[in-house]
């Protein structure tokens, strides 16, 4: 029953269970005891403190291995440091930075298959967008080239990826005909084309602006490089991070935009502001320039961080908070639950941007707020995923505005990130400009810092 309770929706569970027992607490869930920690010192604990005392490895979500190999999400200790240091360089901002066209355009493109009167589907639309963007970006892949039609990548990775949609108790099995053996198919088919890929770049030489060449060409202080299989790891993880994390960010953003029509306004007031009869820059984007953005982007991810979970696995024994852990214990740390402590947070269920306005936050203790985990784990495409979310936003709102049926009620699928288990049916109509939606009533929050 609790297992079932916990699949189904793990977050009330979580919270009454922090009412009772406090911040550290053991459930029996399926076949196992699993310790939760939970707020800003447990976060702080697991992540950073004493992070090296804990695996990912060997945790309750290691069949994502079966997808990703060894990329950054699934490694630990000495390797996971090293691969890390060959992989940053990557990572760096003038690098992201030139991601931006490839995300204005087909941002841009979406769009124009949109018309004021229709009924979208937020979330399947911004997965199939975020999916071409992580094609293009990270693999350097035309999505509409002969290479990704020939296997059909995108559908591929969507067969994949549904492996996490299917019910807790089925996603154990093993053999034929599985969830599993579906999901291994895909993955397999998957590598053919990117190993393909390397090869050619690596016998050709060529490169581009992508996270591929970058990584065929990375190499640490040691002059140490990735392996073809490593690369294929780190490729297939940023696929899965760097557009499933979008993908859910921004429909749970416009969410609760719809249901805030005049924090809404605020965000097409500062753009009329900022650029008013232009598109946004690279440097707008990545800079914090769009503070009211910023505000929601950063409210959005308190509420729905999209790896609401962290799962390890303690290698030796420790104490927190007066209880004893043994090792080899299953130990996840919950960002979505820490996230709605209202000792934390308070009244956690309001959408408040106004939390992390300078002052506010800086009130915040280390730990409460991990959207992206924490210490050598924070997640390397962080930077990346944020531009996009706001790039996303920011040419959806230069456009439309979005509303939601009287009759929807969200719920939320927890695996392998938070989503919209339904969906979310979003009604598209003509863009009100600022003097017609932000009243005199309704300031912005960045005018009252």
């Amino acid at each position: 029953m609790r297992t079932r309770r916990f699949a189904d929706d793990p977050l009330p569970l979580l919270l009454e269970a922090y009412g009772r027992f406090g911040p550290i607490f053991t459930l029996r869930l399926f076949h196992s005891n699993v310790v939760f920690m939970l707020g800003p010192e447990a976060n702080h604990y697991i992540t950073v403190s004493h992070a090296s005392n804990f695996l990912w490895r060997e945790s309750h979500f290691r069949d994502l291995i079966g997808l990703m190999g060894d990329g950054l999400l699934t490694i630990d200790g000495e390797f996971h440091r090293r691969s890390r240091l060959i992989m940053l360089p990557a990572f760096h901002r003038e690098h992201i930075l030139a991601s931006v066209d490839t995300i204005i355009e087909e941002t841009t493109a979406a769009l124009d298959g949109l018309a004021p009167g229709e009924t979208v589907d937020l979330y399947a639309w911004t997965r199939h967008l975020a999916l071409r963007v992580a094609m293009r970006a990270l693999f350097g892949l035309d999505p509409d080239g002969p290479q990704a039609r020939a296997i059909d990548a995108a559908g591929l990775f969507e067969e994949a990826l549904s492996f996490y949609a299917t019910d807790y108790f089925l996603r154990v099995l093993r053999g034929p005909r599985t969830p599993w053996a579906r999901l291994q198919q895909a993955a397999g088919r998957l590598d053919t084309l990117i190993y393909s890929e390397i090869s050619r770049r690596r016998s050709t030489g060529e490169r581009g602006r992508d996270i591929l060449s970058l990584l065929l060409d990375a190499s640490d202080e040691d002059g140490s490089t990735l392996s073809d299989l490593q690369i294929r790891e780190e490729v297939m993880t940023l696929m899965f991070a760097g557009h499933d994390t979008t993908t859910s960010t921004v429909s749970f953003m416009f969410y609760e935009l719809a249901h805030n029509p005049h924090i809404a306004d605020r965000l097409v007031a500062e753009q009329d502001a900022i650029f008013p009869q232009s598109l946004p820059t690279a440097t707008q984007l990545a800079s914090g320039e769009l503070r009211e953005l910023e505000l929601v982007l950063d409210e959005t991810l308190r509420k729905y961080p999209p790896a609401w979970v962290g799962p390890r696995r303690s290698i030796q024994s420790f104490e927190f908070a007066g209880h004893t852990v043994p090792g080899r214990a299953f130990v996840n740390y919950c960002s979505w639950a820490s996230h709605h402590l209202p000792d934390v947070f308070e009244d956690p269920e309001e959408f408040r941007p106004e939390r992390f306005l300078p002052e506010a936050r800086a009130e915040l203790p280390k730990g409460a707020y991990v959207p992206f985990g924490g210490g050598s784990r924070t997640c390397i495409g962080m930077r990346f995923g944020q531009l996009e979310v706001r790039a996303i936003a920011t040419l959806i709102l230069s456009r439309f505005s979005l509303s939601l049926p009287e009759d929807f009620k969200l719920s939320i699928r927890q695996m392998p990130t938070i989503s919209p288990k339904e969906g979310l049916p979003m009604r598209i109509s003509p863009r009100a400009t600022a003097a017609q939606g932000l009243s005199a009533g309704s300031p912005s929050l960045t005018a009252r810092r």
